[in-house]
């Protein structure tokens, strides 16, 4: 849901809802709403937003660790900004899992998360303290507090607990995290905002075009 927070402006697809109905179909879970952007490459998808809490005009209402009960194999990607981190740790296996349920089996799921181990590079390093801001976001100035534990003034507004994070991930730790969720390939993707992790998970391994579409060096290892 925090991904309107914590990005960094680059994402620009806000319309895909719209596209051709043979298009392929994009899941993005916990996106609040699809007035929040989602990345180019996603541009002439069909684009629908998965969000537990059905004021936002989401286009499916669901509890992401019920994936599984939805249809199968329905979407070509999953798009999971700033959400997982909203989990428990012993949760993120059944989330994860829904995410390969609901993909077709030639899909990926593009998944951002906080980067713990930026933050606290930067706090020893640098010696800065938890309250002090480490960047500006379109939603107000950004702390190692709110990074690790939840954007405090949005979870001070909203009285709700769901937007405090109850796990955290490194580059290795998501990696690790992915592979024993059983996807076939990862790759740990540049970033699209400050401080995050960022993967592209495959359920089996990646063709030309999904590594043309993504960016993946194409002679890299392991495209099918």
């Amino acid at each position: 849901m925090l991904g309107r927070l914590f990005g960094s402006g680059k994402a620009a697809t806000q319309g895909a809802a719209q596209a051709r109905p043979d298009a392929p179909a994009v899941l993005n879970v916990g996106g609040s709403s699809r007035k929040v952007a989602i990345p180019p490459h996603y541009d002439g998808w069909r684009h629908l937003v998965l969000d537990i809490d059905a004021t936002r005009g989401a286009d499916v209402v669901c509890d992401a660790r019920t994936l599984q009960t939805l249809p199968p194999a329905q979407f070509d990607a999953v798009y999971c900004s700033h959400n997982l981190e909203h989990y428990y740790r012993h949760d993120v296996p059944r989330v994860l899992a829904g995410f390969l349920h609901v993909l077709k089996p030639d899909g990926f799921a593009e998944i951002r998360v906080p980067d713990l181990a930026a933050v606290f590079r930067k706090i020893v390093e640098d010696g800065v303290d938890l309250e002090t801001e480490l960047y500006r976001s379109p939603a107000g100035p950004v702390s190692a507090l709110d990074i690790v534990y939840g954007f405090g003034p949005e979870i001070e507004r909203s009285g709700r607990d769901f937007f405090a994070h109850k796990t955290g991930f490194t580059a290795a730790s998501l990696d690790a995290t992915l592979q024993r969720a059983g996807f076939g390939e990862i790759w740990m993707a540049p970033p699209l905002g400050d401080y995050e992790v960022r993967a592209v998970a495959f359920r089996k391994p990646s063709d030309q075009a999904q590594r043309k579409l993504l960016g993946i060096p194409l002679d890299a290892p392991g495209a099918g």
